[in-house]
Order: C-alpha cells, then sequence, then structure tokens
C-alpha cells in the first residue's frame, strides 16, 4: 500500500492537470516572475558591485592607514612614519593580497597654457600595480618604472585640459613640510585612460621617493593602503591591525567613502524588497488558482471525507499541489533567468546614457552579477509565501462539512 504522502502527491499532481491550461498559466506567471526576480537582481548587484569595486581600484583599497587628522587635514604635516617591523608584520600576513603607502597631497599642475588642481600621489609603481587601476590603464607612453623615477603620469582628459601631451613639461606646486610653497618641474612619461573622466581629471602620479623629496618629508607617507579577499568582511582584519597600529588611524573603505559604503547596505535591503513585492503580486494569482480548484472539487472533497478521509490530508493535499506547481515554477524561472544572463555576461553596453551613469560613479558597461544567496533568497521566499498564501484555500477545503459539501451547490 502507498503510504498517505506519496498517495496524496499522486492524487494532487493529477489534480493539477485537470484544468491543465490554467496551471499552465500559473505557472508562466511563477516563472516570469522568478526571472524577473533573480534578472534584475543580477543587474542592480552588478552595478553596486562595479560601483565598489571602481572605487576600491581607484586608490580607495580594503583598508586604509592614517594618521588621525589625516582626513581632516590631508596635508604634509598629517603623515605617517614608514611602517616599523610589527606593522609590517601585520601587514605581510596571508590575509592580506597586497598593500602599498603613498604620498597623497593637494597640488596644483600647469602647463603652458592652463592650471588645475589635483591630488598628487606619490607611489611605488612595483606595490601598486596589485591595488590600482593605474598599470594596466596607461594608452600612451609607459609607467613610472620606479620610486624614484622622474616623470610625471596624467590622465588623458588632465591632458586635454591643460592642452599638452605626452613628452612635454608640466610644473607641480604644493606645499612642503614647513608650509612653504614648492614647485618642480616634471616631464609626461605616461597618460592613463580610466572608465571615468573624473578621475582622468584628479590625479597627477609621480613616483615616492621624488614626491618625499620634492616635498621635504624624509621617508614619512601620507597613507598605507591594502586589500584583502573580500571587501565585506573586514572586522578581523581590522582589529588586528589597529592592535598593532594603535596611534594611528585605521579605517575600511565604507568609511572613507560613505556613499559608495551605503548603496551596498541599501542594495542588500532593496532585493529583499523586490523579491517579496514581485512575489505579493504572484500570491494573488497563486491563491485563486487553488480557491478555483477547491471550488470546483467541492463535491469531491466532501465524499473523500465521508468516505473517511481526514481534514488533515484534505489540507495537505492542497498544500501539495501548491508546492508542486511553486517548484515547477522555480525550475522554469531559474532556467530562464540562467538562458537570459548568460548572453549578456560580458557586459551590456550603455553609452548610450554614459555621463549620467558616470555621475553616480559607474562605468558606461555594465556587468550583470549573479550570487548564490540572492538566487536562493528568491527560491526561499517564494516557497515561504507561495505556502503561507496556500493556507486559505487549503484551510477551507478542509473545513467543508461533508453532508453540505454533496448536497449544496
Amino acid at each position: 500500500m502507498q503510504t498517505p504522502f506519496l498517495m496524496l502527491s499522486t492524487i494532487a499532481w493529477r489534480n493539477l492537470w485537470r484544468n491543465y491550461r490554467r496551471t499552465l498559466i500559473m505557472l508562466l506567471a511563477i516563472s516570469v516572475g522568478v526571472w524577473a526576480m533573480i534578472w534584475m537582481t543580477a543587474l542592480m548587484r552588478g552595478m553596486v558591485d562595479q560601483m565598489i569595486k571602481g572605487s576600491i581600484n581607484n586608490l580607495l583599497g580594503h583598508i586604509q592607514i592614517h594618521a588621525p587628522a589625516y582626513r581632516d587635514d590631508p596635508s604634509i604635516v598629517n603623515s605617517i612614519e614608514p611602517p616599523g617591523p610589527e606593522l609590517t608584520d601585520s601587514l605581510n600576513r596571508p590575509l592580506i593580497k597586497a598593500w602599498t603607502s603613498r604620498i597623497r597631497v593637494p597640488a596644483v599642475i600647469s602647463s603652458e597654457r592652463e592650471s588645475r588642481g589635483v591630488t598628487l600621489v606619490g607611489i611605488d609603481p612595483a606595490a601598486e600595480a596589485a591595488l590600482s587601476f593605474l598599470s594596466e590603464s596607461i594608452t600612451q607612453g609607459s609607467n613610472l618604472a620606479s620610486a624614484d623615477a622622474p616623470g610625471v603620469v596624467i590622465g588623458r582628459k588632465l591632458a586635454e585640459r591643460l592642452e599638452t601631451r605626452l613628452g612635454k613639461r608640466i610644473v607641480l606646486v604644493s606645499q612642503d613640510s614647513d608650509n612653504t610653497v614648492v614647485d618642480r618641474g616634471f616631464r609626461i612619461t605616461g597618460i592613463f585612460e580610466a572608465e571615468l573622466q573624473t578621475t582622468e581629471l584628479a590625479y597627477a602620479f609621480v613616483g615616492r621617493d621624488r614626491a618625499q623629496e620634492f616635498l621635504n618629508m624624509a621617508d614619512q607617507v601620507s597613507e598605507i593602503s591594502l586589500i584583502s579577499d573580500d571587501y565585506r568582511n573586514l572586522t578581523h582584519l581590522l582589529e588586528n591591525i589597529q592592535a598593532t597600529a594603535p596611534d594611528l588611524e585605521v579605517i575600511s573603505w565604507d568609511q572613507v567613502d560613505p556613499y559608495t559604503g551605503s548603496m551596498l547596505a541599501v542594495m542588500d535591503g532593496f532585493i529583499l524588497v523586490w523579491i517579496i513585492v514581485v512575489f505579493l503580486a504572484l500570491s494573488f494569482g497563486l491563491v485563486n488558482t487553488l480557491a478555483m480548484a477547491v471550488f470546483e472539487r467541492k463535491r469531491e472533497l466532501g465524499l473523500l471525507q465521508a468516505l473517511g478521509m481526514q481534514p488533515g490530508y484534505i489540507l495537505l493535499q492542497v498544500l501539495i499541489e501548491s508546492v508542486i506547481l511553486l517548484l515547477l515554477g522555480l525550475l522554469a524561472g531559474n532556467l530562464l533567468a540562467w538562458l537570459s544572463i548568460v548572453p549578456i555576461q560580458d557586459g551590456i553596453d550603455l553609452s548610450a546614457i554614459g555621463e549620467g551613469l558616470e555621475l553616480a560613479g559607474m562605468s558606461s558597461i555594465l556587468y550583470p552579477v549573479v550570487e548564490f544567496s540572492d538566487i536562493a533568497r528568491a527560491n526561499l521566499v517564494v516557497i515561504v509565501l507561495g505556502i503561507l498564501a496556500s493556507l486559505l484555500p487549503a484551510l477551507r477545503a478542509a473545513r467543508h462539512v461533508p453532508v453540505d459539501a454533496i448536497t449544496r451547490p
């Protein structure tokens, strides 16, 4: 003999296809809804992920170490000593993929025709390659060869604004450690192109040793930046570094850039709200389908109860119908989402609205990001809310009085 669950599952499956048109319409609605949840989530996740990774790659890093007053006054006065042995050991632990120290101060860059305010960044090119965009963005000339290289690297847009070009000399003006205005000429040895024009306008890169000599800083630096494996889980690493350098400010990327950090929290909340809203729209169709199925089988369900089937089994049968319908819809929806995301995984060209995207800190190419947690969340919400939505018609079916169900229309 079949177990009650297996028997009820068989009956539930057959009941679904007694009115196959209605079942197919409901399956189509669930499938499209699940597809919309996953596909839209992938696009939104891609937008936010791209903004965050772009910011991290734009000299932000995962964690920064400064003098406590540096962020309020990013001048030479608030520089720090290079990492000592204890801090160096902490920065070389396996959790940290790469780190570097930089000079970063306000400056004015001048060509023969124009002047503009920029951020002067002194770097060690070898260490910087793993942390920022610069080494992969040089389109003319070459990157700085070493920390004491004599040239300067600027952005393409900045070169246009200054009406200068590769090989020309420019003058950088800033303040040294004595608050004296100093200037020095540099030859443009490289020009880079970034995803955002604002980045091309913002920075002028020179060798770190050259910057220290130019600004009379000895061996001091403005900041230490590092990257780890995951930009989300940095609490433990922050605590360890802070314990090693208690007199310095050790902060994560979302503290340095609160706007981008808030986008991550908003995105996680938006995904859940989006999934729930889509399913609430689907739930009306699901309840209607099951309610109509129960109404059409009113006499049949009454007869089953008269023959001895317990009300709990009636309720379970209707719930099984709902779960089967949901599982089939989820399977089709997940497959549809996968088939629609794979063709665009190399990016969607949004250059038509590129200027508007740039204002939001995004590039004109959008790469969808599918995370297992988002898919699992969408599927779980559909199953849980689907079962809750099915309880009303299931309870109605289980509460039928056999005599009334058989004799009354």
